[in-house]
C-alpha cells in the first residue's frame, strides 16, 4: 500500500512540476518557437513516460510472485485504443514539429524565400579561419568579432566562407546554421532581449577552432542607431585621413626638386 501510494506521490509531483515550471524568456523568436515545442512535446512525453513506466513497476509487483503464469488474453478493443493514441500522439508531434520547421526563422530555405514584411537589417558574415566578419549593408560598417543588433527588428544574415565549412551559432538566440565556401547561405532571427551573448563556430574548422568566437551585443533602437552613426563617423574620418595621406603623397613626388 505504502509503495503504491508513493508511485502515486511521484506522479503528481511530476506532473506539478511541469505545470507549475516557469522556464525563462527567450532571447529571439528563433528561441521561443524552439522551446515552445520543446514545452508541447513535454506535455505529451511526461505523462506518457509515466504511465508506462507505473504500468511497468505495477506488473512487476503484481505478478512476481505468479508461480503459475498464463498466457495474455486477446483484448482487440484494448489494442485498438493503444494503436490509435500513439497514431494521434504521432500525428500531434508531426504537425507541430512541421509548423516549427516552416518558420523563417528556423528553415534556412523558407528564410530565403521569405518577402520582407517590414524593416530589417540586412548583415553579410564573412567566416575565415578563425574569426567573423560583419557588413552592415547600405552602411559601409564593418566589425570584427562582435555583432551587434537592434531589439524587435528582423535580421538577415547572408553568410559565407573563406575557405572550409564553418558554422554560425548562438545558443541563446536558436540560430545554427553551417556556411560553406563559394555558397551564400542565410539566417534569420529577431532579437527580443538587450544584453550581451556568445557566438561560436560549430563546425570543426581547424586547430584554432575553439578560439573563433564572437560578442553579440543587442540594443535599444536609439542606441543601436547612435552606435552606427558613430561608426559611420569613425569610418568617415578614417576615409577622410587616408585621402589626405593620398593627396599629400601624390604632391610631394610631383613638386620639383
Amino acid at each position: 500500500m505504502r509503495f503504491t501510494r508513493g508511485l502515486s506521490w511521484l506522479f503528481v509531483i511530476a506532473i506539478g512540476a511541469v505545470v507549475f515550471s516557469s522556464p525563462a524568456a527567450a532571447q529571439s523568436v528563433n528561441r521561443a518557437a524552439i522551446d515552445e515545442l520543446n514545452e508541447q512535446l513535454l506535455y505529451v512525453a511526461l505523462p506518457l513516460t509515466l504511465f508506462v513506466e507505473l504500468m511497468l513497476v505495477y506488473a512487476i509487483y503484481r505478478f512476481h510472485n505468479n508461480d503459475n503464469p498464463r498466457p495474455t488474453i486477446d483484448d482487440p478493443a484494448l489494442e485498438v485504443t493503444w494503436t490509435a493514441a500513439t497514431g494521434a500522439i504521432l500525428v500531434f508531434v508531426g504537425i507541430s514539429g512541421f509548423f516549427v520547421m516552416t518558420n523563417p526563422y528556423i528553415t534556412p530555405a523558407a528564410a530565403d524565400t521569405t518577402a520582407d514584411a517590414g524593416e530589417e537589417v540586412e548583415i553579410d558574415v564573412l567566416a575565415y579561419q578563425y574569426g567573423w566578419e560583419f557588413s552592415y549593408e547600405d552602411t559601409g560598417v564593418t566589425t570584427s568579432e562582435r555583432l551587434v543588433l537592434p531589439k524587435g527588428i528582423d535580421v538577415r544574415f547572408t553568410m559565407t566562407s573563406s575557405e572550409v565549412i564553418h558554422a554560425i551559432y548562438i545558443p541563446q538566440f536558436g540560430v545554427k546554421q553551417d556556411i560553406f565556401p563559394s555558397q551564400e547561405t542565410v539566417a534569420r532571427t529577431r532579437p527580443t532581449e538587450t544584453g550581451s551573448y556568445r557566438l561560436y563556430c560549430a563546425e570543426l574548422c581547424g586547430p584554432g577552432h575553439s578560439k573563433m568566437q564572437a560578442t553579440v551585443v543587442v540594443m535599444n533602437q536609439s542606441d543601436y542607431d547612435a552606435w552606427l552613426t558613430e561608426q559611420q563617423g569613425r569610418l568617415n574620418e578614417t576615409t577622410a585621413d587616408n585621402t589626405l595621406t593620398t593627396n599629400a603623397t601624390a604632391a610631394s613626388l610631383v613638386r620639383p626638386a
